[in-house]
């Protein structure tokens, strides 16, 4: 890619920006805007990421600038009329919010719950001003990453949930982020912001689908404070086309004696970036990470993850798996930072990948960077084929090769769903692995 095509697409953002402030009436006197001019201005300095070590083996820039033309950036589409029920999770009840192209769709939407102060993030800029003064990228990888920036910059909607002091919430909220590409492209910049007040327990759920065959993309940045006491289980799902573009950031800090349980799910896409760093601010934390993605065709899928302790006594848990077949390419970056004064850490990470044919690619890379010297600490990757071995005594036992290496992969990725505690979503999780296997009934 030239030099002057790394200038247009950066410049292309930069100036789209006046029309975007038209479009705001008077959101623009909000202090929310300030924020969003001083992210433009970052942005400007840092431009799209071409090829800066954090994105290697990612290139969304060339991505963008050859199959994007971004005419309809803030032309968006809010018509679910003809959708039908295809991107519902079925059987899960909760606080759903939908949004459509990045708007929200009250028609699709259904909260209320006296235990959360849950609206539209948009309404949340006038109505919760200091809790937005408080959080709203007010962490160092939404100020680091291009991509945050761009994200603060452009977003005007998403979701605003605040889980009250002590408050055990046993319904999700869900939020669906739709992208309607069905007559022309769509682009999108959600964003949401979930403060789980101390002693609270809660979930979240996220997910992303496409109606059309247009190319997509979304650029997304969900910040998640978790404060002392509190649990919160974090849900990411992509079940995406290969028209489909994402990239997401989702930055946490935890405070004492927290807990988030943190899972992400890809099953497709065109280019999929999932940045997932979490920060433990204080002392006793815990921390889960677990994720799969099931690739195949031309699929690409990056997950960074990262997290750093801080503070003594704390424990975090990483498990990632990946199944990549045909000509799909996958990338794992796993960092873990263990501060100085965390003391007493337990830190686990692990990554396993099974390549289906010799065309599949991954690039997996756990990183463990230690400055204690009290710790127990490790980190691992292994890439291989199927288990011939396992395979050939499935076959002894007069089940056919292709029933067998589908038993064998489904076993293989079902490990990491077994954290899934909320039932419906365990069930449509499941479904969506045994139908990639071609095995309804496993």
């Amino acid at each position: 890619m030239s030099q002057q095509v790394d200038i247009n697409i950066n410049q292309l953002f930069i100036d789209k920006f006046s029309d975007f402030e038209h479009q705001l009436n008077g959101q623009k006197t909000l202090p929310i805007h300030d924020l969003r001019k001083k992210a433009l201005h970052k942005f400007k300095e840092l431009g799209i990421p071409n090829s800066h070590e954090e994105y290697k083996y990612t290139n969304f820039k060339k991505a963008l600038t050859k199959n994007f033309t971004f005419n309809q950036l803030f032309k968006s589409k809010n018509d679910s009329s003809s959708f039908g029920n295809d991107y519902i999770i079925n059987e899960l009840e909760g606080n759903v919010l939908v949004f459509i192209n990045g708007q929200f769709s009250e028609s699709d939407s259904h909260f209320k719950s006296d235990e959360i102060d849950i609206k539209p993030l948009a309404n949340a800029y006038s109505e919760n001003p200091d809790t937005i003064a408080q959080h709203f990228g007010n962490y160092s990888k939404n100020n680091e990453d291009s991509y945050a920036l761009l994200n603060s910059t452009y977003c005007n909607n998403g979701v605003f949930a605040q889980i009250g002091k002590n408050k055990i919430v046993n319904t999700p909220i869900i939020i669906y982020y739709i992208s309607d590409a069905r007559a022309d492209e769509a682009v999108s910049f959600p964003r949401n912001l979930i403060v789980a007040e101390s002693g609270s327990e809660s979930s979240i759920i996220e997910v992303y689908s496409t109606i059309g065959e247009k190319n997509s993309f979304s650029n997304a940045v969900t910040e998640i404070v978790v404060e002392e006491n509190a649990i919160l289980n974090y849900f990411k799902i992509l079940n995406e086309t290969e028209h489909v573009y994402h990239v997401g950031l989702t930055q946490a800090s935890q405070k004492k004696n927290s807990t988030i349980n943190a899972h992400s799910y890809t099953f497709g896409g065109g280019i999929i970036r999932n940045n997932l760093h979490i920060a433990q601010e204080d002392e006793n934390c815990t921390t889960n990470m677990f994720g799969l993605y099931l690739l195949n065709g031309n699929s690409h899928i990056d997950n960074h993850t990262e997290v750093d302790h801080k503070r003594p006594n704390s424990y975090s848990n990483e498990l990632y798996k990946g199944i990549l077949d045909e000509k799909s390419t996958g990338v794992f970056n796993g960092k873990i930072f263990v501060r100085r004064e965390a003391q007493k850490t337990n830190a686990f990470q692990s990554n396993k990948n099974i390549l289906l044919t010799n065309d599949a690619t991954i690039n997996s890379k756990p990183q463990l960077e230690i400055w204690a010297d009290d710790v127990k600490c490790s980190h691992g990757c292994t890439t291989g084929q199927m288990d011939e071995e396992a395979l050939f005594y499935l076959r002894a036992r007069g089940i056919d090769k292709d029933k067998a290496r589908a038993m064998l992969l489904y076993a293989f990725s079902i490990d990491v769903l077994k954290n899934v505690t909320i039932e419906p979503l365990k069930k449509y999780l499941d479904h969506i692995i045994a139908q990639r296997f071609n095995q309804e009934e496993l």
